[in-house]
């Protein structure tokens, strides 16, 4: 199983309880290429292939270019990404478990290399900061989506 660096000088950890069903949530997710539409802080992402084992995607997130490549997926349940960027090393694992009113999706991620050498407390509350933003995006773009298919 794919994992995060537990060696890496910067490792954050954050849940988020979302009302929405684990398809909506995984879709939302796993479809990178619209995470431009409801993350305002990614502005580009193309997708080198199918969300699988080894494929892909370019994206752009405050500025940076980041290339990802998929290191494990378990379909509805968790998937798990890295790559260097801009000198840091950085493994990211995202699972999402049912719960009586929705979901828990839950996110670490992992950096090191010389600029997280260089600033680790600065690079830890960046980290935070952006994943944070991540999960109350995800949360209110899930919950949105839930409101607007029960209604049909």
């Amino acid at each position: 199983m794919a994992d995060i660096d537990r060696n890496a000088q910067v490792i954050v950890d954050l849940s988020i309880e979302i009302e929405a069903s684990q398809e909506i949530v995984w879709r939302i997710q796993t479809g990178v290429e619209q995470w431009p539409n409801w993350q305002k802080d990614i502005t580009q992402v193309q997708l080198s292939g199918p969300i699988a084992k080894g494929s892909t995607f370019w994206w752009e997130t405050h500025g940076l270019e980041i290339v990802s490549t998929i290191l494990e997926i378990d379909p509805m349940k968790r998937i798990v990404w890295g790559g260097p960027a801009h000198g840091i090393d950085g493994v990211h694992v995202w699972s999402i478990t049912p719960t009586p009113k929705g979901v828990l999706v839950h996110t670490t991620e992992s950096w090191d290399g010389p600029p997280v050498a260089a600033d680790p407390d600065g690079m830890r509350a960046a980290l935070t900061a952006s994943l944070n933003a991540w999960l109350a995006a995800l949360k209110s773009t899930a919950e949105s989506l839930q409101r607007t298919s029960a209604k049909e």
